[in-house]
């Protein structure tokens, strides 16, 4: 399997933070899916380059 394609795969989190993000997604006029794989890979890239 390429290392760019895609899988799924189920977390839990709470009711609001769901509802968050979902309206968050369509703020950024993004997919669901584009919206969380960007902010998680921003948020890893940012903790990775800190001392």
């Amino acid at each position: 399997m390429p290392s760019d394609a895609k899988r799924q795969f189920s977390v839990y989190l709470p009711a609001e933070l769901i509802r968050r993000v979902k309206h968050a997604s369509v703020d950024a006029d993004e997919s669901l899916s584009a919206y969380v794989e960007r902010v998680l890979e921003d948020h890893l890239r940012q903790n990775e380059e800190r001392p």
